[in-house]
């Protein structure tokens, strides 16, 4: 079975492709984008997948590729063209090749025109195809800098894009107006730059007379995608949080697991680590016990009571299953707190790893 997921980048309204072979595990992303890398790297997790290669449709002029931090995060290749000129890459593309991910593959197909190294990639069955910048939801890319060219965008799409079976459907890099697929059929009969009767003399005219500023970040954006998003100083950011292992979920929260939590706790003076549990009081005492040390503040109370919690200290929310707790976290970062994360799984977890907890049933 096909897995497949489109993300979003709201910043530089990109969009990023996770497709993996449900049977083997094996997923390979599509554009993605450097500050998006913990999110993609958790649903990958989330979903069992191990990232086998990040393939870029062309050195982007808007943002930066995440292909060198999730290399380091997953151990991933990092494909683009052959024509693209940039290090670091561990495959360079080139037309009529394919990209494997356990049975499924994608054909690659050479699209110049946006830029010179721009390629669109076909998934094998030819039910769906991602064409980065070279054609977009009733538009295309421009043409104006980074070896662009009308007259071979204009021959890329018809020749290598719409020429794919009618009803496949044709995913773009970007779109700024919230849509997020169309077809071949579509793109023929209503794209006003390259559907119907235009010709290329028509398209040439069209796009040589834009007059678009350029990309404000193409002066970072650029340099840093021929390196592959490689940073100046060779090492991923040093943004983790360090005051435990802590893991990112797909929805944006950091977690701690409860060894993990036991570990820190056993280790650290009292004040070190706080540990809020979100509970109402009738739970707190119950069956499933609470956390030694932990302090009270239902999830009810906790918006009106966080100047009662040290923002210099780390902060862990708990609640019976990580529900409540998760709320919390989201709650307190609002609120200003840097250092939070949610106990994964709740007490019921905690209980179930049969750490120690006070007040409750043996």
């Amino acid at each position: 079975m096909l897995v497949f997921r489109q993300l979003f980048d709201p910043t530089s309204s990109t969009y990023t492709y996770l497709l993996g072979d449900a049977d083997s595990g094996e997923a390979v992303l599509i554009d993605p984008v450097f500050e998006h890398m913990r999110r993609d790297a958790a649903l990958l997790s989330e979903l069992g997948l191990r990232l086998v290669a990040t393939l870029d449709t062309h050195v982007h002029a808007d943002h930066v590729t995440g292909a060198w931090l999730l290399k380091q995060r997953c151990g991933s290749a990092i494909a683009l063209s052959e024509a693209s000129g940039a290090a670091n890459a561990d495959r360079l593309l080139k037309h009529g090749d394919r990209v494997a991910f356990g049975s499924r593959h994608l054909e690659v197909r050479s699209t110049p025109g946006h830029t010179s190294g721009c390629l669109t990639f076909v998934l094998d069955d030819r039910s769906m195809a991602f064409t980065g910048d070279s054609l977009l939801i009733r538009g295309c890319g421009r043409t104006d800098f980074q070896q662009g060219s009308p007259a071979r965008l204009y021959r890329s799409v018809h020749d290598q894009i719409l020429s794919l079976p009618a009803t496949c459907l044709l995913y773009p890099g970007h779109d700024y107006r919230g849509l997020t697929v169309t077809s071949v059929a579509e793109e023929k009969s209503f794209n006003p730059r390259l559907g119907g009767t235009i010709d290329a003399a028509d398209f040439a005219g069209y796009m040589n007379n834009l007059g678009l500023p350029h990309p404000k970040l193409m002066d970072i954006a650029v340099p840093a995608n021929l390196r592959c998003g490689q940073p100046d100083s060779g090492s991923a950011p040093p943004d983790d949080p360090d005051w435990a292992p802590l893991t990112r979920t797909f929805g944006g929260l950091w977690e701690i697991q409860p060894g993990a939590l036991e570990e820190r706790i056993a280790s650290g003076s009292p004040s070190d680590i706080q540990v809020i549990d979100v509970r109402e009081p009738s739970e707190f005492t119950d069956v499933l016990g609470h956390i030694r040390g932990a302090r009270l503040v239902p999830l009810s109370q906790l918006a009106g009571r966080t100047s009662e919690i040290d923002s210099g200290h780390p902060v862990v929310a708990v609640c019976r299953s990580g529900a409540r707790s998760a709320q919390a976290t989201v709650l307190l970062q609002k609120a200003g707190f840097d250092q939070v994360a949610n106990l994964a799984g709740g007490m019921l977890r905690w209980r179930a790893e049969s750490l120690p907890v006070e007040n409750g049933s043996v």
